[in-house]
């Protein structure tokens, strides 16, 4: 193993400190190109602004350590990058099918208490992902929950019945859901651990009419504190 061609390769005295200034200077054109876009944080990117930022990065990226990367250039990859952002936001305030195309557009993981069931959907939170980001708004249960939408950004809204309308639903507490079984022991109200769909089984094994899953969980009502 050659440890100094791994860590300095041909890297001198001179050129760290034109690696430190290529750097700074970089991060500062970057941070006011990301300031021109308006956005204030990485939870409001959609996909095409995650895009610029990647761009950027790359652009930014380069400029920082080859030496034969003119940052004048760089600079003007920037500019071009925004402009495109620019010219994309205009377009998508001017026409609601651009925005569609290129934002997607709301979809919804719960309504009614149960998990929204769609051939061939890919939702871009996983079962695991979507029950902790519940869990995060002091969610329980899914019979507290009227409606949950993925929003274009990625953010999560989150409807609740009033108290006094809370439903009996499919407990996403991990202690409480993972005592599911493919095996009914005991006559009840269950809910189906994959779509929250509930039914009133006696002992036995029982298939989920809806998703055609067979493991259930004891269903519960409890309120929400907070």
């Amino acid at each position: 193993m050659d440890w100094k061609r791994i860590f300095l390769s041909e890297l001198d005295g001179h050129f760290v400190f034109e690696i430190a200034f290529r750097t700074v200077f970089m991060f500062i054109v970057v941070l006011v190109i990301l300031r021109l876009s308006g956005k204030r944080g990485v939870r409001q990117l959609s996909i095409f602004e995650l895009a610029i930022i990647l761009t950027l990065g790359s652009a930014a990226g380069d400029a920082m350590f080859y030496k034969d990367v003119a940052l004048l250039a760089t600079v003007l990859v920037c500019i071009t990058a925004i402009s495109v952002y620019r010219l994309i936001t205009w377009l998508m305030t001017k026409s609601s099918r651009f925005e569609k195309l290129l934002e997607g557009h709301p979809v919804y993981i719960i309504e009614d208490s149960v998990m929204v069931i769609k051939e061939g959907r890919k939702d871009s939170l996983s079962k695991d992902e979507f029950f902790a980001e519940l869990r995060e708004k002091g969610v329980e249960h899914l019979g507290q929950v009227r409606a949950a939408i993925l929003e274009t950004e990625g953010n999560l809204s989150v409807f609740f019945y009033a108290d006094e309308d809370v439903k009996y639903g499919l407990p996403i507490l991990p202690h409480a859901y993972n005592k599911y079984s493919d095996t009914i022991t005991e006559a009840g109200l269950y809910a189906c651990i994959i779509c929250g769909t509930l039914n009133r089984l006696t002992p036995g094994h029982h298939q989920c009419k809806r998703c055609q899953h067979d493991e259930w969980v004891s269903a519960i009502n409890t309120k929400r504190v907070g």
